[in-house]
Order: C-alpha cells, then sequence, then structure tokens
C-alpha cells in the first residue's frame, strides 16, 4: 500500500553504517576504490539482505573524532539519513584519523567534518583538496570559529548586532593593540571605557574561561564560567582585577533576565532555538529527572531569523550552533560555535536528516545519474480542496479555547471593617479603582498573618478589640490560605472590593444586621486547579489540532499534523498564544501548545516562553464580582422562575426559553418542578455528607487518598459548604449555588467513582437538568439580553478577531521571511497566522452569543446556518476544552478585489464529553462537509478530490513523547502524480480526539454528508484495522480522562467582507451599549483591570513565534 515517496529515500527495515577500515579488515563488502568496508556493529545489528547496497550509492563521510561521531545525536542523524534510498554513512575511524595518511583515508562523495579537541584540521583540509567532495561545513572558515576575533569581524562585516567590545591583543608585534587602564569600576581598552559590569573572554574559543566582573555598589568580585564539571558551569570569586597575561576580548555586559538562547540552523533556512539558564546567574546547571541539562523551547522573531541565515551563509557552516543575547529589546550575537547538534529532540533528528539528505541528493543524484528529482515539498503552501473541489489557500485559523478539566471551585466572601483590612486595601492601591486583586505569596502571606493576629485577640477572649469579622470566616480564611503549605496564586487569590455603605445585602451565613458605615468585601478563591487529566486534554486536542493544517505529506508522512510543523520549519507560521491571568486557563495553553508543536518537557517553561498574558484589557478576562446591570436583572429572574413550588408552565417556558433552545427546553421537561428538584439535590446532598463522614471514621478509609491529592477531609468540607449554602435559612434555595453543586458533583464523578458513593449518578442527573438551565440563561434570557452581556464580556476579543482576519494588520509584516533570503522556500511571501485565545466558560459563551444572535446570517434565508443554529441549541453545555474556530482561505485564482477572494469558516465543538452515555448527544454535520453542489458528484480516481486513498496519521502513545518512534516522518506515502495529496479525511478527522486504546464502537455518521470516522481511528493508538478507540474510554494512563467531540461546522461558505461587516457593526452596537452599562455601574470596571504590576506588560520578543522549535 505504501509506495516510496520519491526515489531517494525508501523505507527499510534497518539503516546501515559502514565504517572505513584497514585493508586486512576487509568483510566482503563493496570495495571503494581500495577501501574495504565493514558493518559497525556497535552501532546497529543490521539484517544480512541489507549488507548489499545498490548499483551505486552516494557516500556520505562522517570525519570527526569518535566521541563526536557516535554522540547520540550524531547516531540519531545518521540513522534517518540512511533511510534515503541511495545515501550510504561511512564513518572515519579515528585511529585512521589521527595516524593514517590523508590519501589512505575513506573515500565519500560528501564530507561531513568538523574541529573539536585533538582533530587534526589540517590533515581534513588536506583531504578535501586531494579528493574534492561536497563539503557540508566548509573547513577552511572553522580555523576562523576558532578565533573570537575573527569571529567578531565576520559577525560585524555582515551587519550583525554584536555587544559592543575592544580586543586585548597582548601582542609584541602590535603594541598599539595592548593598551589598558584599569580603574576601580571600569576598564579602557585601546582608548574603549567599559564600565563594571563587563566581560572578558579569551581570543581562543576553545577556552572557556569567561569572567564578568561586577561594580563594587554590587559587591565587586567576579563570576567565573567554565566549561560544565557536573552540576556546576561557574563560581564567584573576590578578585575584581583584571587578568594580567594573554589576549582579551573586553565587551559590554548585556542583561538578559538570566537565559541564553542557542540557535542551530541546519542550512539557511532552517533554524532550532532553545533557552537556558544562564550559567552567568548562579553557576548552577539546571538538570531534569534524567540528569540533562534543562532547555527551554524558544520562539525567534524574523529579524533573529534572517540572524541565522546570515550566520549559516558568512562561516560556511550548513550545521552551525550560535548564541544569542536578549537584551533591551534587541538580540546580539555572542558566540559561534560551528557545527553542533541539539539534544534530545526527535523533531530536530527528524528534519536535520530530511534536510542534509535533500541537499546530498539534489547536489550529487545528477552526477551520479541517480533517478532522483528535487521534492515539489506540495506542504511549502498551505493549499486544501475546498467544499466546492476548487483549491484554497489556508491564510488564517483563529481559535478560542476553554480550559480543561479542573478541580471544583471554591469561594467564600466574608464583610470586614478591621483597620489592618483597610490598610492592606489602601498598601496595593485598592483606592485607585475600588477594586484589588492579592495572588503573590507575600500578599497572600499579609492577609494570613491579618486572620492569625484577628484569631488571636478573639482567643485571648479580649473585650475591648472591635473584632468584627465572623470566627469562623476567620478561621477558614486560614485554613485555606494554610493549604499546600506554601503559597501559589495558581490556586488561590483574595479579591477585596469597597463598600462605601457597607454589604448591600446578608448571605444566608452572615447577620441580618448590618452598619451603614464603609466596610471591604474580601472574596476568598481557591481550587479550580488544571488537573493531570485536564493537562492530558489540552495536549491531545494541541497534537490533534496540528491536523487541522493542510500539508505534511511526503518527508513528513507518518507523524501527524506535520504540515503545520514543516510551516515552522521554514518560518511562515506566525503563532501567538494569548491566555487570562487564571492558571488553569495559562496551565491548559501551555499543555495545547506541547502538543500542537511537538515539544518536550514541563509545561513551566513553555508556559514562561511561549503564553502572552491577555489579561491588561479585557481580552480573555472578566471580574466575575462585577456584573453588568443586565446580568442582576436576569440572576434575580432566574431566581424567582426557579423558586416556584409547582411544575414549569407554558408561560414560564415562554419566559425561561424564549429562543426556544432545544437543550433548555429538555431540562425543564426533566426538572419539571423547580423546587421538589432541589429538595431532592439537597437531600442527596445531605445524603453524600453523611457517607463521606462515615468513610472518616472507618479506619481503613481515614487516609485516602483521593484524585489529584484530595483527602476525604477536603471532600467533606466542600460538599457541607454548599450544604450550608444552598439551603438559606428562610428555606428557600440558592439559585447560584446550582453551578457549584453540579460541578463538584461531576468531578467526583468522573475522579473519584472508586469511592462508590452512594446516588451520586442521581445527583448528578438532576443537578445537570439544573444547571443546563441556570449556566447558559445567566448569560441572558432573551436575544437581546444575550447580546447586552456578551458586549460586556467579549467585545475586546470580537475586535480583536476582526484585526486577526484582516491582512493588513501590522503585526503581518513581522513574522514573513524576506524574500531575498528565502532561497528554496517555494513561497516566502506566504505563511499562515495562528492565534489562539485561552479563556473561561464566561467568554465562551459570550462569544458564541455573538455568533448566534448578533445578525451575521439570517436563519430564514440561510439552511446551513438553521441547521447550525438548531444544533448549538441542542448541545446543553459548553465543557471543558469548548472550542470556537475560525478559518481564513485565500482563492488566489480570484481578483484580489473580488469578495469570493477571501473564504471564511466558522467550526465549533462543545468541547469534552459528558460522564454519562452519549447516545443523546446532538449530532452536527461533520467537519467541512461536501457542499450541496458537491454531494451528487463522482470522485475522479486521480483528483485532488480523491478522498480515501491516503493513510491515515498514526499518533504516539502518550507515555511516549513526540518523535518518530513508530514510524519515522521520513518514510514517505504515496503520492499521485506530482503533487501529493492531502484528503479531507487525512486532514480533519485526526481533529477527533478518541483517543483511549481500549475498542469499542465507532462513532460514524452518514457517509453522504458526514466524515467517517474510522479511517481515522485504525492504527490511532497502534490499533489494528477494525480495532477502534472507545468514545469513552480515557486517555491512557490517567483516570478517566473523556474524550473530546470532533469539531463541527457552524458554516463553511462566508466571504471575509461578511463577517468584517458583521464585526464592525458588532462592535458598534456593543461600544454604544457598553458605555451605557459602564456609565451606570459606576466603580463596576468590568474592562479595567487592576492587576497594575502586569499593566507594563508588552510583547516579548519570544512571542514572536513563527519558527521551528521543538
Amino acid at each position: 500500500m505504501s509506495e516510496p515517496a520519491s526515489p531517494g529515500e525508501s523505507q527499510r527495515a534497518a539503516p546501515r553504517f559502514f565504517v572505513g577500515c584497514e585493508d586486512d579488515e576487509s568483510e566482503g563488502l563493496e570495495d571503494y576504490d581500495g577501501c574495504n568496508m565493514r558493518t559497525d556493529m556497535e552501532l546497529y545489528e543490521d539484517d544480512e539482505d541489507a549488507d548489499s547496497p545498490p548499483e551505486r550509492q552516494i557516500v556520505v563521510g562522517i570525519c570527526s573524532m569518535m566521541k563526536k561521531s557516535k554522540s547520540k545525536p550524531m547516531t540519531q542523524i545518521l540513522e534517518r539519513l540512511c533511510r534515503f534510498e541511495y545515501i550510504t554513512v561511512v564513518i572515519f575511524p579515528e585511529d585512521v584519523i589521527l595516524n593514517e595518511p590523508v590519501d589512505k583515508w575513506p573515500l565519500c562523495d560528501c564530507l561531513v567534518s568538523f574541529h573539536s579537541k585533538g582533530f587534526p584540521l589540517d590533515k581534513a583540509v588536506s583531504y578535501a583538496n586531494l579528493r574534492n567532495p561536497l563539503l557540508i561545513n566548509d573547513l577552511n572558515t572553522q580555523y576562523y570559529i576558532q578565533d573570537r576575533r575573527e569571529v567578531y569581524r565576520i559577525l560585524q562585516q555582515e551587519g550583525i548586532d554584536l555587544p559592543r567590545y575592544a580586543v586585548l591583543n597582548r601582542d609584541p608585534d602590535k603594541p598599539d593593540e595592548c593598551n589598558l587602564v584599569e580603574g576601580e569600576d571600569h576598564v579602557e581598552v585601546n582608548g574603549e571605557v567599559f564600565p563594571k559590569p563587563f566581560v572578558e573572554k579569551p581570543v581562543c574559543a576553545e577556552d572557556h574561561n569567561v569572567y564578568i566582573y561586577y561594580p563594587t555598589s554590587a559587591g565587586g568580585g567576579s563570576q567565573r564560567l567554565f566549561r560544565k564539571i557536573g552540576s556546576r558551569s561557574s563560581v564567584y570569586s573576590p578578585e575584581s582585577n583584571v587578568r594580567k597575561t594573554g589576549s582579551y576580548i573586553y565587551e559590554e555586559f548585556m542583561p538578559t533576565d538570566g537565559t541564553d538562547v542557542k540557535v542551530y540552523t541546519v542550512g539557511p533556512d532552517y533554524a532550532h532555538a532553545e533557552a537556558r539558564k544562564s550559567p552567568a546567574l548562579d553557576g548552577k546547571v539546571e538538570r531534569d529527572s534524567e540528569g540533562k541539562e534543562i532547555r527551554y523551547p524558544v520562539m525567534l522573531t524574523a529579524m533573529e531569523k534572517l540572524v541565522a541565515r546570515k550566520v549559516c551563509l558568512a562561516f560556511k557552516q550548513t550545521v552551525c550552533g550560535f548564541d544569542l543575547l536578549r537584551a533591551n529589546g534587541h538580540s546580539y550575537v555572542c558566540d559561534v560555535n560551528g557545527f553542533s547538534f541539539v539534544k534530545n529532540s526527535m523533531k530536530y533528528y527528524d528534519d536535520c536528516a530530511k534536510i542534509l539528505g535533500n541537499i546530498v541528493m539534489r547536489e550529487l543524484a545528477p552526477q551520479f545519474h541517480i533517478p532522483w528529482s528535487i521534492p515539489t515539498e506540495a506542504e511549502d503552501i498551505p493549499i486544501v480542496p475546498t467544499t466546492s473541489g476548487t483549491m484554497m489557500e489556508l491564510r488564517c485559523v483563529i481559535a478560542i479555547i476553554r480550559h480543561g478539566d479542573r478541580t471544583p471551585k471554591q469561594k467564600m466572601k466574608m464583610e470586614v471593617r478591621n483597620p489592618m483590612f483597610f490598610e492592606l486595601f489602601d498598601k496595593y492601591g485598592g483606592y485607585k479603582t475600588g477594586k484589588l486583586k492579592l495572588k503573590k505569596p507575600k500578599q497572600l502571606q499579609e492577609v494570613l498573618d491579618i486572620a492569625r493576629q484577628l484569631l488571636l485577640e478573639l482567643g485571648d477572649g479580649r473585650e475591648d478589640c472591635e473584632i468584627e469579622e465572623k470566627k469562623s470566616k476567620l478561621e477558614q480564611l486560614k485554613t485555606v490560605l494554610e493549604m499546600y503549605g506554601h503559597f501559589s496564586g495558581i490556586n488561590r487569590k483574595v479579591q477585596i472590593t469597597y463598600l462605601p455603605h457597607g454589604q448591600p445585602k446578608t448571605s444566608s451565613e452572615e447577620e441580618d444586621t448590618r452598619k451603614e458605615c464603609p466596610s471591604l468585601l474580601l472574596v476568598l478563591k481557591w481550587g479550580g486547579e488544571l488537573t493531570p487529566a485536564g493537562r492530558v486534554q489540552a495536549e491531545e486536542l494541541g497534537r490533534a489540532f496540528r491536523c487541522m493544517y493542510p500539508g505534511g505529506q511526503g518527508d513528513y508522512a507518518g507523524f501527524p499534523g506535520c504540515g503545520l510543523l514543516r510551516l515552522h520549519s521554514t518560518y511562515r507560521h506566525d503563532l501567538k498564544i494569548y491566555a487570562s491571568d487564571e492558571g488553569r486557563v495559562q496551565m491548559t495553553a501551555a499543555a495545547f501548545a506541547k502538543g500542537l508543536l511537538a515539544l518536550e518537557g514541563e509545561l513551566t517553561p513553555i508556559l514562561v516562553q511561549m503564553v502572552k498574558s491577555a489579561n491588561m484589557n479585557g481580552l480573555l478576562d472578566n471580574d466575575s464580582d462585577s456584573l453588568s446591570g443586565c446580568q442582576h436583572r436576569v440572576k434575580a429572574r432566574l431566581h424567582e422562575i426557579m423558586q416556584k413550588d409547582q411544575e414549569f408552565t407554558e408561560e414560564d417556558y415562554d419566559r425561561l426559553a424564549p429562543t426556544g433552545a432545544a437543550s433548555v427546553v429538555n431540562s425543564m421537561r426533566i426538572v419539571e418542578n423547580p423546587v421538589m428538584t432541589c429538595d431532592q439535590v439537597y437531600t442527596l446532598i445531605q445524603s453524600l455528607t453523611s457517607q463521606i463522614r462515615k468513610r472518616l471514621e472507618d479506619p481503613k478509609s481515614a487516609d485516602l487518598q483521593l484524585y489529584h491529592s484530595e483527602s476525604l477531609e477536603l471532600m467533606l468540607q466542600r460538599w457541607s459548604k454548599l450544604e450550608r449554602d444552598f439551603r438559606m435559612k428562610s428555606g428557600r434555595y440558592d439559585i447560584s449555588k446550582i453551578p457549584d453543586i453540579y460541578d463538584c458533583v461531576k468531578y467526583d464523578v468522573q475522579h473519584n467513582a472508586t469511592l462508590g458513593l452512594e446516588d451520586t449518578l442521581e445527583l448528578f442527573r438532576l443537578s445537570r437538568a439544573l444547571a443546563d438551565i441556570i449556566i447558559p440563561q445567566e448569560y441572558g434570557i432573551n436575544k437581546v439580553e444575550k447580546l447586552d452581556i456578551a458586549y460586556a464580556y467579549c467585545l475586546p476579543l470580537v475586535k480583536k478577531i476582526q484585526l486577526d482576519l484582516q491582512r493588513t494588520h501590522e503585526d503581518e509584516s513581522v513574522n514573513k521571511l524576506h524574500p531575498l533570503y528565502s532561497r528554496g522556500v517555494m513561497s516566502p511571501g506566504r505563511h499562515v497566522r495562528t492565534r489562539l485565545y485561552f479563556t473561561s466558560e464566561s467568554h465562551v459563551h459570550s462569544l458564541l452569543s455573538t455568533f448566534r444572535y448578533g445578525g451575521l446570517l439570517d436563519e430564514e434565508k440561510d439552511q446551513q446556518w438553521k441547521r447550525a443554529m438548531d444544533y448549538l441549541g441542542a448541545v446543553s453545555e459548553l465543557n471543558y476544552m469548548t472550542q470556537i474556530v475560525i478559518m481564513l482561505y485565500e482563492d488566489n485564482n480570484k481578483d484580489p478585489s473580488s469578495e469570493e477572494r477571501f473564504h471564511v469558516e466558522l467550526h465549533f465543538s462543545p468541547g469534552v464529553k459528558g460522564c454519562e452515555e452519549e447516545e443523546k448527544a446532538p449530532m452536527g454535520f461533520g467537519f467541512r462537509p461536501a457542499s450541496a453542489e458537491n454531494d451528487q458528484k463522482q470522485t475522479d480516481p486521480g483528483s485532488l478530490e480523491d478522498l480515501s486513498r491516503d493513510e491515515p496519521d498514526r499518533a504516539l502513545p502518550l507515555s511516549e513523547p513526540m518523535g518518530i518512534h513508530r514510524r519515522s516522518p521520513l518514510i514517505r506515502n504515496r503520492k499521485t502524480g506530482s503533487m501529493e495529496v492531502k484528503s479531507h479525511t487525512h486532514t480533519h478527522t485526526t481533529f477527533y480526539c478518541g483517543v483511549g486504546c481500549s475498542s469499542g464502537p465507532a462513532c460514524s455518521r452518514d457517509p453522504s454528508n458526514h466524515l467517517s470516522y474510522p479511517s481515522l481511528t485504525e492504527g490511532w493508538w497502534g490499533c489494528g484495522p477494525g480495532s477502534f478507540p472507545s468514545l469513552t474510554a480515557g486517555f491512557e494512563g490517567c483516570s478517566m480522562v473523556p474524550s473530546i467531540y470532533p469539531l463541527e461546522t457552524l458554516h463553511n461558505s462566508l466571504s471575509l467582507k461578511q463577517v468584517d461587516e458583521f464585526i464592525t457593526a458588532v462592535c458598534e452596537t456593543g461600544g454604544d451599549a457598553h458605555s451605557r452599562t459602564t456609565r451606570g455601574n459606576g466603580l463596576l470596571h468590568t474592562h479595567t483591570h487592576t492587576h497594575t504590576q502586569e499593566n507594563h506588560i508588552e510583547t516579548p520578543p519570544w512571542c514572536e513565534c513563527s519558527f521551528s522549535f521543538m
């Protein structure tokens, strides 16, 4: 079924290495002009059949010290290089290199040779002159790389930014270059003054003893850097005077926030970048659990990409590493290392071997009459067949995504009047806006100290102290802040709001009497952390999301979604990831990025390097305690309707579900009588808390650890609080607690089912029915209210989406590769912009309401939109990982001014599947279904619409890092004619994330107008044909991680003009409505955040991410 993708590469059982040997070591292999070869059994145990190379091989010689030629990166890359059918690798033995004359060295057609300690570079140059092979890395330039003066000269000559420097040559023949004047806090080198801190580097690049001298104001002394020894890379010395012997480069110290960037090129059009902790920081090398130095993925700016290209070409080193310093908004090259490989990146190994193999074949195949043609790289331009059969180019992908599975959110409110709280409020600028958000450990510690002090005074029984704070609330405040033994803004925060006249109305727990004097409303929030299941969901969705991007055939076949990764490696993917300031949202974004970009390692460095906080202007955040007037009215009306102790009447249906949404109507039918259902829920909660208390009394289960390290005591606390708060003193129910009840029971049904608590499923069923009424309707009951509330939440986001869709937006030029520097890239001016926005449920609800009710299309005139609206009306819950995706395509065959030039598609997924059986789940119409005019068309077996012949992409087991473990991307798939085929199935069904390994029924839809999922699931997790993942089985290795609903297309024939005009109208209408709302609400600054510490954040250079990184 699978044929080689090109004559240059084959799918062999095992790669072959040969090692050049002496005459008496012949093993009977082909004699290359008198040089016998033998199989290197230390590297690979090969099949006997593989000992017979084809009629003419291109021999790639590896000439370096054995430590380098047998290193893990080299071995990994050579293994992949050998998959090219006409390439044979010969490793020159170190003994031959050191002791034999060059005319006795093995012959080769292409030479990979580079200097390292002990390597005879002169002999390598002589060999190259004698045999004239194709050089991957120029040898003569490697002399320059060994001298930092020459490196800096070449960099300066190429116009590459480097730190201000001066050279001190202690050479008797050049006395004018040896003028050094040393002061207490500066040195003057040949008339150039360098205040401390400055850097002193030996001119010999092999000497790694680099010193950094500090000013006396900082304590003086120096940091002495050296080549890593164990876990140290530098030490501090009290010595403040510069060295008096030897020649040095002196340069100004660049403040880099503690990280250095290492860039690795493979040819001028590819680079991989990583950041590591700067050795100058404290000298301790950060290592992971396997002892490897921790390096962070980094995105290079457009200018940095040009620098990478210039360095590669200037030094004539195809494989080249160099160091970047990012300081003061600029990037400076401070060192060029020459031949250098990335460590521990499977994706890099794949790319490096593919690029090197193509270079070799392109240059040498014609000489030897080898039937090889330059790959057309169909994925260079991201083209897909549209639903009407024409070809369009993908230009922009915008996704708004809800965070992943989290622990239950918990909240406690208390009114405080103690002067210590007012002092804290004033200290952090609370009076400027009337609100304060405290998340930093130091701030939370201050709140804890106040709580402890007040409890201590209450314990002393001091009557003179006016402590009005309720003791139980203070104790809860203290308990929550003391949880985990340390503070983290990701899982706890305190919000304080100024109340000029005190609390307007009491909650069920507070006294009925209240004072009119000013007070503060303290809201403590905890929980809501992203769970391990949530991380898996986000990473898997990111991995699947890649497959929406066309391309990735040929060289990248067999590695799912490599069309996207190909865009990265050729600088044409402009990616930005935004997240609100909630910890669960940011970690979801990081996990998604890890899957999307085939990254490896922990989430924290990915978060730091890749995820932009978008909380400065209300883009993705909202202050849920600052509700608009409309929301207050809506909640009051919901509360009134849901307090009726009678079955819902027709009038109630009209009042609660005026839009006729099927999900709300169905839930109302399940509930029937809201008060009776609340009674049942309350009774079930009482039963649940009683069961947990009995478990606690049982010695066997007292120390039982629940999911995510929760204890039975903590579980009891959250359920007891809901039991207290749900039923008020008046006997009525607090309807606002229903979402929290559903949240808790959903969590326990999914994650703590092993406890075997009775009636949890019934509690889940009833609370879900209530929540399916309350939650969506809190965002507006009728269309006018839904739009009013939606605009209050997401107007800044809607405006940002409009900017993202506009081709002339200023970001457009930032991440393009300049055409003058783009040889080898078919479409340097073309790129795909991806904008990912991670946020909470409120923004997803609001944005969806904007599209549904804002007047994008007329349901009466557009049947596809009507079907989409019916589908959305039937969706009961926007669960974790809900996605709204907008895709922009360009038809290059249409006139640039034509409305048909740009084509917009709108897609949606309700996210993670629920805990119950999903037979009743609403069905959409598939992802990018065929258009009506195309339904009856017969597919031409060789056309671009042949959607059935490609093999499905295969993902990898979750326990293994993304890489080529099962099947190499270098094993190509079949091509049709000269252009590689990308099928709808191949591209789109991979988005279906049911990735459990157990077999079960496949979800297959009507093939006439839906995608059929079995083509995806064959082999999806190593399952054989006919064995499909269960839709409800969890992700492997995690406690019941549900799969995610595939994307459904809401509309696939919108024009960009339509969408742009729609958003413009929304912004005008919403802006007017919002200004009226904010004028009426005084201090309720819905879109103004008071987190002043973060207001100064600018777009850091590492967020411009259209580059290759792993």
